[in-house]
């Protein structure tokens, strides 16, 4: 099976009016973060706005992320639903079409026991024969993956891999304690440099796409050990991650790529864009960034 480590940038989804996916802008995007150096990428993930699209959408953004990465990166796919059933059909495809792996992430309307919350992530991971994230963001879902439902997971062969949202770095630390070899990506809502220096595994998340360069480069200066470089480098990364934290995550993230003259278009309604002010702070915020960015 594939290794996941590094950069994986959490993809936007560009949305025409028309509901269509833009499938030459989403290719020039991919081509621009492998040429930055990103060890992968991953269509569908939050920034990716899977809670907005149907399933027609959704396999056209992993199909679209497949062709363009076309075997240069890992492309590890988004799957999420409320049932179990659309779940595992979703992972099916993503795997037939020929996703190096899948990011698995619980839906849920009707509160859920552990025992449920299980049996979907072990579903997904049955259906499959590629690699599995699981991933967790306690801001945005009803139901969250408990450190004891985690610990059972880890130990299917496939669920390798974690990605958890939940801005607390000690709960990472206690994942790593107690389900040994199952590896944990940081999210934005963590700071990477100081999930790398536990023993994460690198850094999956929407910013990413933005900041390609300087998120490669903070890995590699974490990797080396060079660790007073990385957090100068993380300490001028942060504010980007403090304006993604501020707005909207897709209406944040593609008013950025829109700005660097990506046409991601707007967020899928009924999201709002952002106004004229927030996009204002955006660019200021990418202007800083500039300043980092290694030769």
């Amino acid at each position: 099976m594939p290794e996941f480590y590094g950069v994986f940038p959490y993809l936007v989804s560009p949305i025409d009016t028309d509901g269509r996916v833009r499938s030459a802008v989403l290719g020039r995007l991919i081509d621009d973060l492998i040429a930055a150096g990103v060890h992968g990428v991953t269509p569908l993930g939050s920034t990716g706005e899977f809670a907005y699209l149907n399933n027609e959408q959704r396999s056209a953004i992993v199909r679209t992320s497949i062709e363009a990465a076309a075997g240069r990166v890992p492309v590890v796919a988004g799957v999420a639903a409320t049932a179990t059933a659309d779940a595992v059909a979703q992972a099916r495809l993503y795997n037939k079409l020929g996703a190096s792996g899948i990011l698995a992430i619980l839906e849920s309307y009707f509160p859920l026991k552990d025992a449920q919350v299980e049996d979907y992530f072990r579903a997904i991971a049955d259906a499959v024969d590629v690699p599995v994230v699981l991933y967790t963001n306690p801001q945005f879902q009803r139901t969250d993956l408990t450190l004891d439902v985690i610990a059972r997971l880890a130990t299917h062969p496939r669920i390798r891999y974690i990605k958890d949202a939940s801005t607390n770095t000690g709960r990472l630390l206690s994942i790593m304690n107690r389900c040994d070899g199952l590896k944990v990506f940081s999210a934005s809502a963590h700071i990477p440099a100081c999930v790398m220096l536990i023993g994460g595994v690198g850094w999956m998340a929407g910013p990413a796409c933005i900041v390609p360069r300087q998120s490669v480069r903070l890995y590699d200066l974490c990797r080396a050990g060079h660790w007073a470089e990385a957090m100068d480098l993380q300490r001028g990364l942060w504010r980007i991650n403090e304006v993604f934290a501020r707005f909207n995550l897709a209406a944040c993230i593609k008013a950025a790529l829109q700005v660097q003259g990506y046409d991601v278009g707007d967020p899928v309604p009924p999201q709002p864009a952002l106004g004229a002010e927030e996009r204002r702070i955006v660019a200021a915020a990418l202007e800083k960034i500039a300043e980092l960015t290694p030769a």
